[in-house]
């Protein structure tokens, strides 16, 4: 974490401490750290915040161009295959760019955990929800696909915010996870790249889930992120409400995921320090 941002966060806390509780006072920092994150993303940059709808359109662009004209990977039970393949996609950037700066959260903020009196959570949950504003923002893209394939948005897009409430809670579970295992096995760090590259293949992102073997169809049941991208497309693409089996195994995934994050985190946190 850079020094402006350090200072910030420790004039914050001492400002804090006589007047707002632990945690008023954390979530008030939580929700400046995200807006440092926001600002710094996009300083200097000429286009800003319009590279979180011109990456996934370009990103589709390409897979789109490649998977459907090379691969022959597009099925006549896709409504439009750019808008599969852009929605697989920024979902599954969502829980990635999440998990990845969350799994470091900890160590980044090393040196000021060091000095302030600060609740470690915040740090990996803020990774997480400022995933979710540039998801968020990312949608635009998505809406500018639709818009270009005449898949117009219905009433089915109210079940959104629901998504965004899945989604988080298992994202900010994995992120407490890493962090806390991360502290302690720096191999973590290195190893999880290579598991969202397998993870990522495991998806259907860009090719039909109908071409996958019987067998390895049964397993993605297991696969969260296969329920949680046919969950957006349902919605946004086939454009019918998801069913309640896959309400609920969506619940199930975040609500496991962040219990076994919590658990892992709460029972750890106190031996950071000596880590960090």
């Amino acid at each position: 974490m850079s020094d402006s941002a350090s200072s910030a966060v420790k004039s914050t806390d001492a400002s804090l401490d006589a007047w707002y509780p632990e945690r008023s006072k954390a979530f008030y920092i939580l929700a400046q750290l995200v807006t440092r994150d926001f600002k710094l993303k996009y300083r200097r940059s000429a286009l800003g915040v319009a590279w979180s709808v011109l990456n996934p359109l370009l990103m589709m662009t390409v897979m789109a161009a490649v998977f459907s004209t090379l691969m022959r990977f597009s099925s006549d039970g896709i409504p439009s295959y750019p808008l599969y393949i852009i929605l697989g996609n920024v979902t599954f950037a969502l829980m990635s760019d999440a998990t990845s700066q969350g799994m470091g959260s900890i160590i980044d903020a090393a040196s000021l955990l060091k000095k302030v009196r600060v609740s470690r959570w915040v740090f990996p949950v803020e990774k997480v929800l400022f995933a979710v504003v540039n998801f968020v923002f990312s949608l635009m893209a998505v809406l500018v696909v639709m818009l270009f394939v005449h898949v117009y948005p219905t009433w089915t897009v109210i079940v959104m915010p629901l998504f965004l409430v899945y989604i988080t809670m298992f994202c900010c579970g994995l992120s407490l996870l890493l962090s806390a295992l991360s502290v302690f096995f720096r191999d973590v760090m290195h190893l999880w790249g290579v598991v969202l590259t397998a993870w990522t293949y495991a998806t259907p992102l860009f090719y039909p889930a109908e071409i996958l073997p019987g067998w390895v169809l049964s397993l993605e049941v297991f696969n969260p992120m296969f329920h949680f991208v046919g969950y957006i497309r349902e919605a946004l693409l086939y454009q019918r409400p998801p069913s309640l089996e896959l309400n609920g195994l969506c619940l199930a995934c975040g609500l496991l995921s962040l219990i076994v994050g919590i658990v892992v985190f709460s029972r750890t946190q106190r031996k950071f320090i000596l880590y960090i």
